[in-house]
């Protein structure tokens, strides 16, 4: 199955083919097969062969899929992000995703959510900002993307009615949150089955937004901007990172002109290497390395999404 088809070669100082000299110069095999899918006419069966270099034996996957967690233990964060690489490539159904909902079902807390991080991890690296605890909660931030990823693609498992429960009953109790958390509910929301209480939700959700100051309006003032508790300094979140597509239920969040400056922003922030960077605290050399391919793949994902010239 082809990617995004034959593709006109990019010119050479555009903001591809820099980020694409970046892929090839950093990136895990993982990223770089996913950049050719997204961007060069690349094939999906690829991407999946190297995705499944991650796959451990009861079902979930780990290996550093996702760089702030080390070790080969199956994690629901890497699993996540292996779902939204299925995602990302048309391959989130039939058995892959039937063995993925057994091992949600098994690390699932008592309520059926999911924790941020399983305790098995204990002894492995990790980032300092991740705790480790024998009886750790469920937690919005690890279960809302995978529970609305799996609805929009129509997955029906056990496992998803408590988790969809849980779910719902975390957003309807937001009250004072922080960025991540809210992507995390936006995530949700855009692929609950009902849209009608995910809209009302969503509305809800942006006034929230606006009044905490959680997104970054004016990238020009990011002083008025506060960055929340435990976050690294200057680890501000913009209206590009709740509403990731302009389909997104967060859109309506954001003017216009907010949208574009936020846009304009993101071009910005390519470095002359090609890549984008990551704003998040770097406690180890090489995961910093591991992650800046993603983050780039993503800002080039984020801005065609939204319709601003890459190539």
């Amino acid at each position: 199955m082809a990617g995004t088809g034959a593709t006109p070669a990019p010119s050479p100082t555009s903001p591809l083919a820099r980020a694409e000299q970046f892929i090839w110069l950093t990136a895990r095999v993982l990223e770089q097969r996913r950049f050719a899918y997204h961007f060069l006419g690349g094939g999906s069966d690829t991407v999946e062969t190297a995705l499944a270099a991650y796959l451990n034996e009861d079902g979930g996957y780990g290996h550093a899929l996702e760089p702030d967690l080390r070790g080969p233990v199956s994690q629901p964060l890497h699993t996540s992000h292996a779902l939204r690489v299925l995602d990302s490539i048309g391959r989130c159904g039939g058995l892959r995703v039937e063995r993925i909902c057994r091992y949600l079902t098994d690390v699932s807390t008592r309520d059926g959510a999911l924790p941020a991080i399983h305790p098995s991890q204990r002894g492995y690296p990790a980032a300092p900002f991740i705790p480790i605890v024998d009886d750790p909660p469920s937690e919005l931030l690890a279960t809302g993307p995978v529970v609305g990823l799996l609805h929009r693609n129509q997955v029906w498992h056990a496992w998803l009615f408590r988790a969809t429960d849980f779910c719902w009953a975390a957003v309807d109790a937001l009250e004072k949150s922080h960025p991540y958390e809210i992507e995390a509910a936006v995530a949700f929301l855009d692929g609950v089955p009902d849209r009608s209480r995910a809209e009302s939700a969503a509305d809800r959700l942006g006034r929230l937004v606006r009044d905490q100051r959680l997104a970054a309006l004016d990238p020009d003032r990011l002083d008025e901007y506060p960055v929340a508790p435990g976050y690294a300094p200057g680890e501000h979140h913009f209206p590009y990172d709740f509403a990731r597509t302009p389909q997104s239920l967060a859109r309506r969040w954001f003017t216009d002109e907010e949208m574009t400056r936020s846009l304009e922003h993101l071009e910005g922030e390519q470095r002359d290497d090609g890549g984008w960077p990551i704003n998040w605290r770097q406690w180890a050399p090489g995961t910093a390395m591991e992650a800046r391919p993603i983050v780039t793949i993503e800002a080039l994902r984020t801005l065609r999404a939204h319709g601003r010239a890459i190539s």
